[in-house]
């Protein structure tokens, strides 16, 4: 048996974006057919490449391989002879007794290797080019959603899908996950259905309040679930002043991000807010005036401002608001 046969079933798994777990020996106190440095990949279903011992001590190693790939989290845990299968936590260790004729004991470390989680974007507006562009440089992979969109036209989107369609989008792509949603006007409906029929864990709308308001009336209106329609984050992004489109796509960012690390925003929490009971509150400071993608009143989010123009032209004010709606 080629003991380090895991390096090659890694690069394979890596490469088709597949979850696994290296399990290292840490410790081994003999009799134990496994030596400390010893390491083998284990996948979700039981598969073992490389050499961590036995038949004792594989059983504990999958089931906890399993739990780490949902959790996320390294876990190191003991192979210890007893005369009763037992598990108990003993700080940062958890502890398997096996009633194992070998008598060895085994500490590993289970550290999960995950894909790059996934952000669905749905527009191909500037801020969704924006995001396509920003979302791979914090670890996440975009995949592109656009009606008549070409791969061509969003290089670091990792997938693309020319297509709006509900069931189009929902045969292309699992459900759950995040999603934003930045069509700033262009097919709105039909995006915000396409996404909604993904079951997001988490969908964003970039759009001011007004307009995300008359949109989930119209959803709901349209025969989409209520609960879902007013889970729907909008304004989208954290109250950062967010002008252009890179900025505007840097503060949908944080708020994903934040998200991802069980973190409740303050745009998120605006949401939650509104779902809530009347007499609930959340110790939230205040959203910042002035921030049209963070959640600040619409008439804020539209600031007259004079452009620079020859002085033998007339100056029109002209409206800026960064949330396309």
């Amino acid at each position: 048996m080629d003991r380090n046969d895991w390096i090659t079933h890694a690069a394979q798994l890596h490469t088709n974006d597949c979850a696994f777990a290296l399990v290292t020996v840490l410790r081994a106190q003999a009799p134990t057919s496994a030596k400390a440095g010893d390491k083998a990949l284990v996948t979700a279903d039981g598969q073992i490449h490389g050499w961590i011992g036995g038949g004792c001590a594989q059983p504990a190693v999958v089931k906890t391989v399993r739990q780490a790939l949902i959790s996320g989290q390294l876990q190191t845990i003991r192979i210890a002879p007893t005369d009763e299968t037992a598990e108990r936590t003993l700080g940062d260790v958890l502890e398997f007794g096996m009633a194992c004729h070998s008598g060895g004991t085994l500490e590993l470390l289970i550290d999960p290797v995950l894909p790059a989680p996934q952000l669905v974007v749905f527009g191909d507006s500037p801020v969704a080019r924006a995001l396509t562009g920003l979302a791979p440089r914090i670890g996440l992979q975009t995949v592109l959603v656009a009606e008549g969109a070409q791969a061509g036209d969003f290089p670091e989107a990792a997938r693309v899908i020319g297509s709006d369609r509900s069931d189009a989008v929902v045969q292309a792509l699992p459900l759950g996950g995040l999603v934003v949603v930045a069509t700033q006007g262009r097919r709105d409906l039909q995006a915000l259905r396409a996404a909604l029929a993904l079951k997001p864990q988490t969908l964003w709308f970039v759009a001011s309040e007004r307009k995300a308001t008359v949109l989930r009336e119209s959803l709901i209106g349209a025969g989409e679930e209520p609960a879902q329609v007013a889970a729907i984050v909008a304004p989208a992004g954290e109250p950062i002043g967010a002008q252009t489109p890179e900025e505007i796509a840097l503060a949908v960012l944080a708020t994903v991000v934040a998200t991802r690390r069980g973190r409740l925003t303050r745009a998120t929490a605006a949401t939650v807010t509104k779902k809530s009971a009347p007499n609930s509150k959340l110790d939230l400071p205040p959203l910042e005036m002035g921030s049209c993608c963070g959640g600040a009143a619409t008439a804020a989010a539209q600031v007259e401002t004079p452009v620079a123009v020859p002085e033998t032209a007339t100056a029109a004010p002209v409206k800026k608001s960064c949330c396309g709606g």
